[in-house]
Protein backbone atom coordinates (compact mmCIF):
# COMPACT_ATOMS: atom_id res chain seq x y z
CA UNK A 1 0.00 0.00 0.00
CA UNK A 2 1.03 3.17 -0.86
CA UNK A 3 -1.53 5.57 0.20
CA UNK A 4 -4.92 5.38 2.18
CA UNK A 5 -7.57 3.22 0.89
CA UNK A 6 -10.80 3.43 1.48
CA UNK A 7 -12.98 0.21 2.03
CA UNK A 8 -16.63 -0.92 2.23
CA UNK A 9 -17.79 -4.01 4.20
CA UNK A 10 -21.39 -5.01 3.32
CA UNK A 11 -23.25 -6.66 5.42
CA UNK A 12 -26.68 -7.44 3.44
CA UNK A 13 -29.26 -9.91 2.71
CA UNK A 14 -30.16 -11.01 -0.33
CA UNK A 15 -32.74 -11.60 -2.50
CA UNK A 16 -32.97 -15.28 -1.70
CA UNK A 17 -32.20 -17.69 -4.30
CA UNK A 18 -33.23 -15.23 -6.94
CA UNK A 19 -29.15 -14.29 -8.46
CA UNK A 20 -30.50 -11.72 -10.87
CA UNK A 21 -32.59 -9.71 -8.76
CA UNK A 22 -29.57 -10.35 -6.00
CA UNK A 23 -27.03 -8.97 -8.64
CA UNK A 24 -29.37 -5.88 -8.84
CA UNK A 25 -29.63 -4.78 -5.15
CA UNK A 26 -25.56 -5.54 -5.09
CA UNK A 27 -25.23 -3.02 -7.73
CA UNK A 28 -27.45 -0.67 -5.79
CA UNK A 29 -25.28 -1.01 -3.01
CA UNK A 30 -21.93 -0.90 -4.38
CA UNK A 31 -23.33 2.83 -5.78
CA UNK A 32 -23.86 3.78 -2.26
CA UNK A 33 -20.42 2.71 -1.08
CA UNK A 34 -18.55 4.19 -4.62
CA UNK A 35 -20.65 7.63 -4.02
CA UNK A 36 -19.52 7.34 -0.19
CA UNK A 37 -15.69 7.13 -1.53
CA UNK A 38 -15.41 3.23 -0.91
CA UNK A 39 -12.38 1.82 -3.88
CA UNK A 40 -12.65 -1.85 -2.73
CA UNK A 41 -16.16 -3.45 -2.05
CA UNK A 42 -17.04 -6.50 -0.21
CA UNK A 43 -19.55 -8.96 0.30
CA UNK A 44 -20.32 -12.04 2.42
CA UNK A 45 -19.97 -15.22 1.83
CA UNK A 46 -22.04 -16.96 -1.10
CA UNK A 47 -23.85 -13.94 -1.41
CA UNK A 48 -24.95 -14.92 -4.45
CA UNK A 49 -27.92 -16.29 -4.28
CA UNK A 50 -27.67 -17.08 -1.07
CA UNK A 51 -26.38 -18.99 1.89
CA UNK A 52 -27.47 -22.61 2.20
CA UNK A 53 -27.98 -22.35 6.06
CA UNK A 54 -27.44 -25.30 8.12
CA UNK A 55 -31.26 -25.26 9.29
CA UNK A 56 -32.48 -26.98 5.44
CA UNK A 57 -28.82 -27.93 3.99
CA UNK A 58 -28.62 -31.26 6.33
CA UNK A 59 -31.99 -32.61 4.84
CA UNK A 60 -29.46 -32.98 1.37
CA UNK A 61 -28.23 -35.58 3.68
CA UNK A 62 -31.74 -37.58 3.18
CA UNK A 63 -30.87 -40.49 0.87
CA UNK A 64 -34.13 -39.77 -1.52
CA UNK A 65 -36.08 -36.97 0.06
CA UNK A 66 -37.56 -35.08 -3.10
CA UNK A 67 -37.88 -31.75 -1.25
CA UNK A 68 -33.78 -31.74 -0.49
CA UNK A 69 -33.44 -32.87 -4.30
CA UNK A 70 -35.79 -29.80 -5.43
CA UNK A 71 -33.99 -27.42 -3.51
CA UNK A 72 -30.07 -28.49 -3.96
CA UNK A 73 -31.79 -28.35 -7.86
CA UNK A 74 -33.19 -24.33 -7.34
CA UNK A 75 -29.83 -23.44 -5.65
CA UNK A 76 -27.51 -24.67 -8.45
CA UNK A 77 -30.07 -23.06 -10.95
CA UNK A 78 -29.81 -19.07 -9.32
CA UNK A 79 -26.05 -20.06 -9.03
CA UNK A 80 -23.41 -18.20 -10.83
CA UNK A 81 -21.59 -19.61 -14.38
CA UNK A 82 -18.24 -18.52 -14.46
CA UNK A 83 -18.05 -17.22 -17.32
CA UNK A 84 -21.19 -16.24 -17.98
CA UNK A 85 -23.24 -12.89 -18.67
CA UNK A 86 -24.60 -12.44 -15.01
CA UNK A 87 -20.73 -12.54 -13.86
CA UNK A 88 -19.65 -9.70 -16.71
CA UNK A 89 -22.64 -8.15 -15.15
CA UNK A 90 -20.53 -7.95 -11.88
CA UNK A 91 -17.33 -6.96 -13.59
CA UNK A 92 -19.54 -4.14 -15.50
CA UNK A 93 -20.78 -2.94 -11.78
CA UNK A 94 -17.41 -2.53 -10.77
CA UNK A 95 -16.53 -0.49 -14.22
CA UNK A 96 -19.46 1.54 -13.80
CA UNK A 97 -17.93 2.63 -9.97
CA UNK A 98 -14.46 2.78 -10.44
CA UNK A 99 -13.98 0.34 -7.50
CA UNK A 100 -12.39 -2.98 -6.77
CA UNK A 101 -15.64 -5.54 -5.76
CA UNK A 102 -15.27 -8.68 -4.55
CA UNK A 103 -17.96 -11.54 -4.09
CA UNK A 104 -19.21 -14.04 -2.41
CA UNK A 105 -20.82 -16.38 -5.13
CA UNK A 106 -22.50 -19.90 -4.95
CA UNK A 107 -20.46 -21.09 -8.26
CA UNK A 108 -20.72 -23.39 -11.40
CA UNK A 109 -18.44 -24.45 -13.97
CA UNK A 110 -19.83 -24.72 -17.15
CA UNK A 111 -17.68 -27.32 -18.28
CA UNK A 112 -18.73 -29.42 -15.06
CA UNK A 113 -22.11 -28.44 -14.18
CA UNK A 114 -23.24 -31.00 -11.52
CA UNK A 115 -20.71 -29.65 -9.01
CA UNK A 116 -21.43 -25.97 -7.26
CA UNK A 117 -18.08 -24.32 -5.70
CA UNK A 118 -18.02 -21.36 -2.69
CA UNK A 119 -16.14 -19.17 -4.10
CA UNK A 120 -14.62 -15.11 -4.08
CA UNK A 121 -14.91 -13.41 -7.43
CA UNK A 122 -12.20 -10.16 -7.38
CA UNK A 123 -13.62 -7.69 -10.55
CA UNK A 124 -11.09 -4.81 -11.04
CA UNK A 125 -11.99 -1.19 -11.86
CA UNK A 126 -11.98 -2.25 -16.01
CA UNK A 127 -14.45 -4.85 -15.60
CA UNK A 128 -12.41 -7.61 -15.58
CA UNK A 129 -11.99 -10.61 -13.34
CA UNK A 130 -8.70 -10.30 -11.81
CA UNK A 131 -9.04 -13.25 -9.48
CA UNK A 132 -11.09 -16.43 -8.55
CA UNK A 133 -10.85 -18.34 -5.38
CA UNK A 134 -12.83 -20.93 -4.58
CA UNK A 135 -13.34 -22.65 -0.85
CA UNK A 136 -10.46 -25.17 -0.06
CA UNK A 137 -12.72 -27.31 2.29
CA UNK A 138 -16.75 -27.12 2.71
CA UNK A 139 -16.75 -27.23 6.18
CA UNK A 140 -19.99 -29.66 8.59
CA UNK A 141 -23.00 -29.19 6.46
CA UNK A 142 -21.53 -27.54 3.90
CA UNK A 143 -20.04 -30.86 2.47
CA UNK A 144 -23.44 -31.64 1.18
CA UNK A 145 -23.71 -28.46 -0.88
CA UNK A 146 -19.99 -27.69 -2.44
CA UNK A 147 -16.86 -29.55 -4.58
CA UNK A 148 -13.52 -28.90 -3.02
CA UNK A 149 -11.86 -26.01 -4.20
CA UNK A 150 -8.07 -25.51 -6.11
CA UNK A 151 -5.20 -23.89 -5.05
CA UNK A 152 -6.25 -20.83 -7.23
CA UNK A 153 -6.24 -17.47 -5.45
CA UNK A 154 -4.41 -18.50 -2.86
CA UNK A 155 -1.47 -15.59 -3.66
CA UNK A 156 -1.99 -11.86 -2.96
CA UNK A 157 -2.99 -10.06 -5.87
CA UNK A 158 -1.16 -6.44 -6.55
CA UNK A 159 -3.28 -4.23 -7.26
CA UNK A 160 -2.88 -0.30 -7.20
CA UNK A 161 -4.44 -0.23 -3.56
CA UNK A 162 -2.30 -2.80 -2.14
CA UNK A 163 -1.71 -6.51 -2.06
CA UNK A 164 -5.49 -7.89 -1.35
CA UNK A 165 -6.15 -11.50 -1.01
CA UNK A 166 -8.39 -13.50 1.59
CA UNK A 167 -9.76 -16.83 2.42
CA UNK A 168 -13.71 -17.57 3.06
CA UNK A 169 -14.88 -18.40 6.40
CA UNK A 170 -13.23 -22.29 8.36
CA UNK A 171 -10.49 -22.07 5.48
CA UNK A 172 -9.37 -18.98 7.65
CA UNK A 173 -8.34 -21.85 10.37
CA UNK A 174 -5.69 -23.73 7.77
CA UNK A 175 -2.60 -22.12 8.92
CA UNK A 176 -1.00 -23.02 5.82
CA UNK A 177 -3.33 -21.61 3.37
CA UNK A 178 -3.21 -18.15 5.89
CA UNK A 179 0.67 -18.46 5.51
CA UNK A 180 0.32 -18.59 1.30
CA UNK A 181 -1.04 -15.16 1.53
CA UNK A 182 1.69 -13.86 3.60
CA UNK A 183 4.17 -15.27 2.47
CA UNK A 184 2.59 -13.33 -1.16
CA UNK A 185 2.73 -10.30 0.92
CA UNK A 186 -0.92 -9.52 1.50
CA UNK A 187 -2.01 -6.42 2.98
CA UNK A 188 -5.99 -5.98 2.89
CA UNK A 189 -6.93 -9.65 4.06
CA UNK A 190 -10.70 -10.53 3.12
CA UNK A 191 -12.02 -12.99 5.61
CA UNK A 192 -15.91 -13.49 4.24
CA UNK A 193 -18.17 -15.52 6.54
CA UNK A 194 -21.55 -17.03 7.26
CA UNK A 195 -19.69 -18.07 11.05
CA UNK A 196 -22.13 -15.22 12.96
CA UNK A 197 -20.64 -16.71 16.20
CA UNK A 198 -18.74 -14.65 19.15
CA UNK A 199 -15.82 -16.82 18.74
CA UNK A 200 -15.53 -15.85 14.99
CA UNK A 201 -14.60 -12.13 16.53
CA UNK A 202 -11.45 -13.50 18.04
CA UNK A 203 -10.48 -15.39 14.87
CA UNK A 204 -10.60 -11.97 13.16
CA UNK A 205 -8.52 -10.42 15.86
CA UNK A 206 -5.85 -13.15 15.61
CA UNK A 207 -5.56 -12.93 11.36
CA UNK A 208 -4.88 -9.28 11.80
CA UNK A 209 -2.04 -9.66 14.29
CA UNK A 210 -0.74 -12.90 12.67
CA UNK A 211 -0.81 -11.28 9.03
CA UNK A 212 -0.31 -7.92 10.31
CA UNK A 213 -2.71 -6.92 7.92
CA UNK A 214 -6.01 -4.89 7.41
CA UNK A 215 -9.00 -7.39 7.58
CA UNK A 216 -12.15 -6.88 5.70
CA UNK A 217 -15.00 -9.41 7.01
CA UNK A 218 -18.38 -9.24 5.78
CA UNK A 219 -20.72 -11.59 7.27
CA UNK A 220 -23.90 -13.11 5.88
CA UNK A 221 -27.32 -11.86 7.34
CA UNK A 222 -30.37 -13.70 6.72
CA UNK A 223 -34.03 -13.92 7.90
CA UNK A 224 -36.37 -16.93 7.79
CA UNK A 225 -38.98 -14.19 6.50
CA UNK A 226 -37.20 -13.34 3.07
CA UNK A 227 -37.27 -16.97 1.88
CA UNK A 228 -39.74 -17.69 -0.96
CA UNK A 229 -43.18 -19.16 0.37
CA UNK A 230 -42.78 -22.38 -2.28
CA UNK A 231 -38.80 -22.85 -0.95
CA UNK A 232 -39.30 -26.73 -0.76
CA UNK A 233 -37.39 -27.11 2.71
CA UNK A 234 -39.16 -23.99 4.55
CA UNK A 235 -40.79 -26.28 7.26
CA UNK A 236 -37.60 -26.91 8.76
CA UNK A 237 -36.95 -22.92 8.83
CA UNK A 238 -40.35 -22.77 11.30
CA UNK A 239 -39.50 -21.27 14.60
CA UNK A 240 -36.53 -19.25 14.13
CA UNK A 241 -36.35 -15.82 12.63
CA UNK A 242 -33.03 -15.10 12.05
CA UNK A 243 -30.44 -17.54 10.41
CA UNK A 244 -27.05 -15.70 9.91
CA UNK A 245 -27.16 -12.53 12.35
CA UNK A 246 -23.94 -10.63 10.59
CA UNK A 247 -21.07 -9.63 12.84
CA UNK A 248 -19.51 -7.95 9.69
CA UNK A 249 -15.96 -6.19 10.79
CA UNK A 250 -12.69 -4.15 9.67
CA UNK A 251 -9.60 -4.65 11.77
CA UNK A 252 -6.61 -2.67 11.84
CA UNK A 253 -2.93 -4.72 11.86
CA UNK A 254 -3.01 -4.69 15.23
CA UNK A 255 -6.65 -6.20 15.90
CA UNK A 256 -8.07 -3.45 17.28
CA UNK A 257 -11.58 -2.39 15.28
CA UNK A 258 -11.88 0.09 12.60
CA UNK A 259 -15.75 -0.52 11.84
CA UNK A 260 -17.85 -3.20 13.16
CA UNK A 261 -19.05 -5.89 14.47
CA UNK A 262 -22.74 -5.30 13.03
CA UNK A 263 -25.06 -7.57 14.28
CA UNK A 264 -29.14 -8.14 13.43
CA UNK A 265 -29.45 -5.16 10.39
CA UNK A 266 -28.28 -4.68 7.36
CA UNK A 267 -25.52 -2.17 6.71
CA UNK A 268 -22.40 -1.04 5.30
CA UNK A 269 -19.05 -0.36 7.19
CA UNK A 270 -16.49 1.54 6.23
CA UNK A 271 -12.83 2.10 6.47
CA UNK A 272 -9.72 4.70 5.82
CA UNK A 273 -7.09 1.84 5.85
CA UNK A 274 -3.51 4.04 6.47
CA UNK A 275 0.08 2.20 5.14
CA UNK A 276 1.63 3.65 8.36
CA UNK A 277 -0.44 0.96 10.25
CA UNK A 278 1.02 -2.31 8.30
CA UNK A 279 5.01 -1.33 8.98
CA UNK A 280 4.22 -0.14 12.50
CA UNK A 281 2.88 -3.74 13.50
CA UNK A 282 5.43 -5.47 11.26
CA UNK A 283 8.31 -4.05 13.11
CA UNK A 284 7.52 -5.87 15.80
CA UNK A 285 6.28 -9.14 13.40
CA UNK A 286 6.40 -10.01 10.32
CA UNK A 287 4.84 -13.91 9.76
CA UNK A 288 6.89 -14.01 6.38
CA UNK A 289 9.99 -11.32 6.54
CA UNK A 290 11.87 -11.23 9.63
CA UNK A 291 10.12 -13.51 11.75
CA UNK A 292 9.98 -15.96 9.36
CA UNK A 293 13.19 -18.79 9.32
CA UNK A 294 12.54 -20.33 5.72
CA UNK A 295 15.52 -22.33 6.19
CA UNK A 296 13.97 -24.79 8.91
CA UNK A 297 10.07 -24.11 8.08
CA UNK A 298 9.24 -24.61 4.59
CA UNK A 299 6.31 -24.06 2.51
CA UNK A 300 5.24 -25.60 -0.85
CA UNK A 301 2.49 -24.38 -2.46
CA UNK A 302 1.03 -27.01 -5.10
CA UNK A 303 -1.04 -25.23 -8.21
Amino acid sequence: MRAPVRVACVQAEPVILDRDATIEKLAGLTADAAAAGAQLVVFPETFLPAYPSSRWAKALAGWADPRAKEAFALLRRESLEVPSAQERRLGEIAREHGVWLVTGVNEVDPERPGTIYNSLLYHAPDGTLAEHHRKLVPTNHERLVWGQGDGRGLRALETPLGRIGGLICWENYMPLARFSLYESGVEIYIASTADDGDAWQATLVHIARESRAFVVAPSHFQRTASYPDDFPLRGLLEGVEVLGRGGSAILAPDGSYLAGPLYGEEGILYADLEPDRLFEERQRFDAAGHYNRPELLRFELNV
